[in-house]
């Protein structure tokens, strides 16, 4: 269920003073709350047509407030994952008066799912990308880009192409380098007990990563460690699970997290971070699958670059370390828009 807003709060919050040297620039209930599109309103969903290579096809976004300053396009990972994980933002940047925009893109459950497989490679993905930036009116004086997961690598790759378009920039618990993710990767799994590794490479050695025990033991052993630590998944993040697209997931990622391969298997930007000149915060976790450590070290590549570190959280630190993320975050969109 989505987030219902409390209104009361929101008017109290909005009223909100910032921004280069003016006294006021706030915004109203009846402004945050206007209606962007005319005719039948929808909640703020609105497909967005996307040209292709092979055709055009229409992606889902919904679209929460109205804030001509402060405008955050949400990038979620996977690659196929859904935005739906990333429904806990509408718990903070409401109140906070910043408009945000939920996303799926294509191939994603709430967009079209073609299934000519041409049309999962990066560089697309990034054209995707323009095309939903410029239906939705966005711009270097506004337009805040936030992926996480496979969402960061498309933010980096979308900056190192169109950065001239942005205003910040959140690298969300994703580094710069598959090889070195892969590295990391093997260097959790060595921490874990011998029995453990045995049986995963047995059931690896015989392709069988769709068996049920597993899957069972990579949540259990891994991803209860390193994905998401919450004593139970939140709703969102299981919505997300289900709806994944495994056939783009594994074409691009690989078959498991163990075992990385597929299209973005060499994807390597380590010397190129230092192009990234737009304000920007690398955000890394103590537990995340994506070595902290590095994501700190991306940070002071980029000459306007800022790190966030969660000390409990994991993959989804925006979950399991959700207060220090969220006030992370907000207070770098703030700074950014205050001109610091």
């Amino acid at each position: 269920m989505k987030t219902f807003l409390n209104l009361s709060l929101i008017a109290f919050v909005l009223c909100f003073c910032a921004c280069n040297g003016q006294k006021d620039k706030s915004v109203s209930v009846a402004t945050y709350f206007a209606p962007v599109d005319s005719g039948v309103q929808s909640a703020g969903i609105k497909m967005v047509d996307i040209q292709t290579p092979v055709g055009k096809f229409k992606v889902w976004t919904k679209r929460i407030g109205t804030n001509p300053r402060i405008k955050i396009l949400l990038l979620h990972g996977g690659p196929a994952m859904t935005h739906e994980y990333m429904e806990c933002f509408e718990s903070f940047f409401p109140k906070e008066g910043f408009e945000m925009i939920e996303y799926d893109q294509l191939g994603s459950y709430y967009s079209d799912q073609p299934r000519d497989s041409s049309l999962w490679t990066t560089a697309r993905f990034v054209e995707e990308v323009e095309q939903v930036r410029k239906a939705l009116d966005l711009d270097s004086s506004n337009f805040y880009l936030l992926g996480n997961s496979w969402g960061g690598l498309l933010a980096m790759e979308y900056a190192l192409k169109y950065q001239k378009n942005l205003k910040g920039l959140i690298i969300s618990n994703m580094v710069a380098s598959i090889p070195a993710y892969e590295k990391y990767n093997g260097v959790l799994r060595s921490q874990m007990r011998k029995s453990l590794i045995d049986s995963l490479q047995n059931y690896e050695a015989k392709g069988m990563y769709k068996d049920p025990t597993y899957q069972s033991l990579v949540i259990k052993e891994y991803y209860n460690k390193h994905l998401c630590r919450l004593p139970e998944l939140p709703d969102p993040v299981m919505r997300s699970f289900k709806h994944v697209n495994d056939e783009i997931y594994v074409m691009m990622q690989g078959p498991s997290e163990f075992k990385t391969g597929g299209r973005l298997i060499h994807w390597d930007r380590s010397k190129d971070m230092n192009k990234i000149t737009v304000p920007t915060l690398c955000v890394g976790a103590r537990y995340d699958t994506m070595d902290p450590n590095y994501m700190k070290w991306m940070s002071t590549q980029m000459p306007k670059g800022q790190y966030l570190y969660c000390p409990n959280g994991s993959h989804l630190a925006m979950w399991d370390d959700q207060q220090v993320y969220m006030a992370g975050v907000i207070k770098f969109i703030k700074d950014v828009d205050e001109g610091k």
